[in-house]
């Protein structure tokens, strides 16, 4: 994999992650709360798992194994 790849993907992942927390700030925004861990969806919530997914794909690039949730 060449240099521009591996910057192309490096912004894929860190613009996924803006956009999961742009998504996820809202929600807390409209539920009054400034963390998931105030809200009674905590861990079944889609849109903290997306977040979740998105920092851990952020982090390894693309490049983890098998992170579940």
């Amino acid at each position: 994999m060449n240099t521009q790849n591996i910057e192309t993907n490096a912004n894929r992942y860190e613009l996924n992650l803006q956009h999961e927390s742009e998504i996820l700030l809202a929600c807390q925004e409209k539920r009054e709360i400034k963390s998931c861990f105030a809200c009674e969806k905590t861990f079944e919530c889609e849109t903290r798992k997306k977040y979740v997914k998105s920092v851990y794909e952020s982090m390894s690039q693309g490049e983890g194994g098998g992170f579940e949730f």
